[in-house]
């Protein structure tokens, strides 16, 4: 395509910018006014009514006009809170507004005083913009328009578009019935409704492409943009019910957001993800090799939750999906509950709880203690059981724990030398070890009759980790006095579904539907940390805190293109790759390089003269996995 040839004709308000410039001028002109809340509410929506096309424009011009009060000094303040207001895709795209500058024409039917300073920031001569003018009385006040100017009459871009003979292909972007109209009268070859800030309905039906971003326009016409990518053709998937503030920050980032309230099984999972390219889950999706055979576009999985065991890290980093997880934000949560739930048991509240429903008063202190001066055993000391140790110590709870690492203890906690050991001694036992396939059923018949008679025992990890028949037999016998458990071997994907399980209606047992990390608390710093995660890789490459992949976290660099190598960890694959650099004599800014026992994760920062056949010679380069260009 010759893009020399090409013209772009521009809206400003909603479309430049990020709002209307009318809205905007009236804080500032109304801001003292009794009734200006009501004033800003009107002219919205007689902005809104002139848009989509069903308001004469001359009179929703003097009618709005009227409304705002306002005079030259408020010109000003106005200015710079606009230079602050530029749409994102314009604003990261400077360079193309300087590349094209002498083929973007600026046609608003917004006012010239305010326009032309904004967009000479982006190097646009002021002879390619077009606008209306005010008038002013005597002492700067605006008084209404110049009607002799076309733009301010109904079809005026039209009639303008008409004057000026414009010759080459005509590109019209913008969000307005008078936008499409150009289109409508012939004189343009493309109308695109840009949506990034407003999506009016009776235009986009109208349009020939609908342009959530300029980088959307500029991929479409081979254009280069600041990122390699439009933002919006990145598809997520969101499943389980994951906080809508999670959705929420990547639609603003410029993603297509799917969210689903209950995970799917595996074949569903298969025909889902054909098209993703960042899936969201909690724990209980299982990502297998076969789904991420089917995941063709897939780059990045979220786990919303601290365990990653229902992933296949490895099949992950074979296909080149980075895996991230929330491993701190609902620490707490999980060992409120735990905290919570020992003194319950440990008092025989549930048993009593139960009475009380059926009508049965049981005022007696037989089978109830209080907690200090208690064992407690912690099996796992990592971010959860070591929190959990804090917490009880600081409630009189004596601790011992059990880890197969080496851990620092906290507090006066104590090492235990086995976890028989631990078992042996603990007035209490509390699991938090995570699901790794060595730990299924850690927690069986020996396990429970190596513990004392009375214990309380809790389960906050992973379903798998204690055998159910076992747990239900010791209950049952009493060496049990106590139990709680949250996560179950087998749980329903959705709130739909029965739960079924052999500790249902067992004596002194809490069953918690895996709500250990479901706080409001918790879910809200989970999907505040998930997606900073994975938006900050699809952008920059970065990799802190991957589950599976090769830590890095690179400055950015200037008038540079950063490119993005996954490989398989062998012999000779940097040669290759610096081969390939030489060869096309392409200067190297920036190179960092991470390897694990599996794979090498690469990021490259170059000089921007390159000849672009090099992204095919990267991604012929045997062993690689993926190759891609970020900017």
């Amino acid at each position: 395509m010759d893009t020399s040839k090409i013209i772009f004709v521009i809206d400003f308000d909603s479309t430049f910018i990020k709002s209307e410039t009318f809205d905007l001028l009236g804080q500032y002109s109304l801001v003292d006014q009794p009734d200006s809340e009501e004033k800003l509410k009107k002219i919205h929506q007689i902005t809104d009514e002139a848009m989509e096309g069903n308001m004469d424009f001359p009179e929703s011009l003097s009618s709005r006009i009227t409304l705002l009060d306002a005079s030259k000094h408020h010109f000003e303040p106005l200015i710079e809170e606009i230079r602050g207001d530029i749409s994102p895709s314009f604003s990261r795209n400077r360079q193309f507004f300087i590349n094209y500058s002498d083929q973007i024409y600026i046609i608003s039917n917004g006012f010239r005083e305010i326009i032309v300073p904004v967009v000479q920031d982006f190097g646009i001569p002021e002879k390619n913009i077009f606008a209306n003018t005010f008038t002013y009385s005597s002492d700067g006040k605006i008084t209404g328009f110049d009607k002799n100017n076309i733009l301010s009459k109904d079809n005026g871009k039209v009639e303008l578009l008409k004057s000026l003979n414009l010759k080459g292909d005509i590109y019209v972007i913008g969000d307005g019935y008078s936008d499409y109209q150009i289109k409508e009268a012939g004189l343009a070859n493309t109308f695109y409704a840009f949506t990034e800030n407003v999506e009016r309905n009776s235009v986009v039906e109208r349009a020939d492409h609908i342009a959530p971003s300029l980088d959307e326009i500029l991929f479409q016409n081979k254009i280069e943009a600041s990122i390699s990518y439009p933002k919006n053709r990145i598809s997520v998937l969101l499943l389980e019910n994951v906080h809508p503030q999670a959705a929420e920050l990547l639609k603003q980032e410029g993603y297509q957001v799917e969210t689903v309230s209950s995970g799917y099984d595996e074949d569903e999972l298969c025909e889902k993800i054909k098209d993703v390219s960042i899936l969201g889950i909690r724990s209980k999706t299982v990502i297998s090799k076969k789904v991420l055979q089917h995941a063709n576009r897939l780059m990045a999985i979220g786990a919303f939750c601290i365990g990653t065991n229902h992933i296949d890290l490895k099949a992950c980093q074979d296909r080149g999906v980075v895996v991230f997880n929330a491993p701190f934000s609902n620490t707490r949560s999980v060992v409120e509950l735990a905290i919570g739930e020992i003194i319950m048991l440990i008092r025989n509240i549930p048993d009593k709880s139960q009475g009380m429903h059926k009508g049965i008063w049981n005022k007696s202190a037989r089978g109830s203690y209080e907690i200090r001066g208690k064992r407690l055993g912690i099996v796992g000391y990592g971010n959860i059981g070591s929190q959990l140790s804090i917490l009880a110590e600081s409630l009189g709870l004596k601790v011992s724990y059990y880890d197969i690492r080496e851990k620092l203890a906290l507090g006066n906690a104590q090492k235990s030398g086995s976890l028989e050991d631990l078992l042996k001694e603990s007035d209490i036992v509390s699991i938090h070890v995570d699901g790794r396939k060595e730990n299924t059923d850690l927690i069986g018949d020996n396990e429970f009759k190596l513990m004392k008679d009375g214990v309380i025992f809790l389960n906050l990890s992973r379903g798998q980790i204690v055998n159910t028949d076992a747990l239900e037999k010791h209950i049952k016998s009493g060496k049990i006095a106590g139990t709680a458990v949250d996560v179950f071997p087998c749980e329903p994907k959705n709130n739909e579904e029965p739960f079924i399980s052999k500790l249902r209606n067992l004596p002194n047992t809490i069953l918690t539907p895996h709500v250990g990390g479901s706080t409001l608390e918790a879910q809200e710093n989970i999907a505040q940390f998930v997606p900073s995660k994975m938006i900050d890789y699809i952008n920059t490459g970065n990799t802190n805190n991957s589950v599976n992949f090769p830590e890095l976290q690179l400055p950015v660099f200037k008038d540079a293109h950063r490119l993005i190598h996954i490989h398989h960890n062998v012999p000779g694959i940097l040669a290759k790759i610096n081969n390939v650099l030489a060869g096309d004599n392409i200067n190297v800014v920036g190179q960092y390089l991470q390897t694990n026992e599996n794979i090498g994760y690469m990021i490259l920062a170059v000089d921007k003269e390159y000849d672009r056949q090099v992204i095919k010679e990267f991604r012929k380069i045997e062993n690689t996995i993926r190759f891609r260009v970020l900017y």
